[in-house]
């Protein structure tokens, strides 16, 4: 909204000068208002920033604080001041220095009320373009605060469809004052519930679900890193600067599961390479939640126990079988037509995912990571290991600071 009047004031310590400049000027054409008068250095300093001026007219030669020392200290406090310094011709050296400090013009003694008219006229339409100026960018600045959520949206899809290239990637993270570095990994949130009977909801109720699950998911993740998104399958995507344990993505599960009263998936996929390399995480993770929604309830708890339980070195298949209420053939027919891999290699792979981890980003013992992850003694996890991984845990650690060495030295 423009300023219906533009404050001014008047330094002079000559009263003549100021009633002359006063009185020769119809201020109220001008949509300007002769807020003050100021007869030293000093009064001109408080009265400025007391009335915050648009426009200030002052002498060069003031008594206490002269005229320059007055621009700087307003200048430093209200930029946007326009400032028409008032001169004789034996003082004209002390203009020219004003004019360095970035004053708007200057009058001679004795004033010319009509270059006055001028001058007035023209820093008027300054201060009137400028404001219309700021007037734009607060609009536009809140139009996009507005915005902000969806535009984040639309750029993180983008990102991970492959759309930008790692330059506009990283301009557009600056612009949203995200994180410019390469992001640790890609997190999929999946309710395989709300997916399956997406076509059956109401709009509305689609959009309390997501808004729920974004609460309590973003609520989680308050001390990390996150980026938030979800696409039109309704699939929910972070993208996190930080690493993130699967415990944690366990946890997140847990708490959805009590909250809100709903089971959801959680896939991770760690981003090593660059920006760009996220949309190929982005299309392996839907490729495995597409398959998530086709497989059988029966399985898909299969899978839950497995993911929760697998530290649990009593966890057999019998087990499981006998929590689903099903029977061991059954159950163990079922995982292979659907998964196309035994229970004991699904077990396995989990136990392993997890010991590769552990062996990465901890200096646990051997024997310790054999108990975490499920096994009963050493000899027989590290015989696991090695018939997944083709070499023992103490050697695929090795391996690690040896590599590790190679790139500090």
């Amino acid at each position: 909204m423009n300023k219906q009047n533009w404050n001014v004031l008047i330094a002079d310590d000559e009263p003549i000068i100021r009633d002359g400049i006063r009185n020769s000027i119809d201020w109220s054409s001008l949509q300007m208002n002769v807020v003050a008068e100021a007869e030293d250095g000093e009064e001109a300093i408080e009265l400025s920033l007391m009335y915050s001026v648009d426009i200030l007219l002052v002498d060069i030669n003031m008594p206490i604080i002269n005229g320059l020392n007055v621009i700087k200290h307003v200048k430093e406090k209200l930029p946007d001041c326009r400032i028409i310094i008032i001169t004789g011709y034996d003082e004209f050296k002390y203009a020219q220095e004003a004019i360095r400090l970035n004053v708007s013009d200057y009058l001679l003694k004795p004033i010319d009320s009509n270059h006055l008219l001028e001058l007035l006229n023209k820093l008027k339409n300054e201060l009137v373009n400028d404001n219309n100026q700021k007037d734009l960018l607060d609009r536009t600045s809140e139009q996009f605060t507005k915005n902000l959520p969806t535009l984040k949206n639309t750029f993180f899809q983008e990102w991970v469809e492959g759309k930008l290239n790692n330059e506009e990637i990283r301009n557009q993270l600056a612009l949203y004052y995200l994180n410019t570095n390469i992001p640790k990994s890609l997190i999929v949130v999946s309710c395989l519930e709300f997916l399956k009977n997406k076509s059956m909801l109401k709009e509305k109720e689609r959009e309390e679900i997501q808004e729920s699950l974004k609460y309590h998911i973003l609520l989680f993740f308050e001390t990390e890193e996150v980026g938030y998104f979800y696409d039109d399958s309704g699939l929910i995507f972070l993208i996190s600067w930080h690493e993130i344990t699967n415990d944690r993505l366990v946890q997140l599960e847990e708490i959805i599961k009590n909250e809100l009263k709903m089971s959801i998936a959680v896939y991770m996929e760690s981003n090593e390479k660059d920006y760009k390399h996220l949309s190929l995480l982005y299309k392996k993770c839907k490729e495995i939640i597409q398959k998530e929604i086709n497989i059988s309830p029966i399985v898909r708890r299969a899978k839950s126990m497995i993911e929760h339980q697998y530290a649990d070195s009593t966890l057999s298949l019998e087990k499981v079988a006998v929590a689903l209420q099903v029977s061991p053939v059954y159950l163990s027919r079922l995982i292979k037509q659907e998964l196309g891999v035994s229970f004991v290699q699904l077990l396995t792979h989990r136990r392993m995912k997890q010991a590769v981890y552990l062996l990465q980003s901890t200096d646990y013992p051997i024997i310790s990571i054999s108990e975490l992850v499920g096994y009963e003694t050493q000899h027989y996890f590290s015989t696991a290991f090695k018939k997944v991984m083709g070499l023992s845990p103490n050697k695929y650690r090795r391996n690690i600071i040896d590599d590790s060495n190679n790139v500090n030295s």
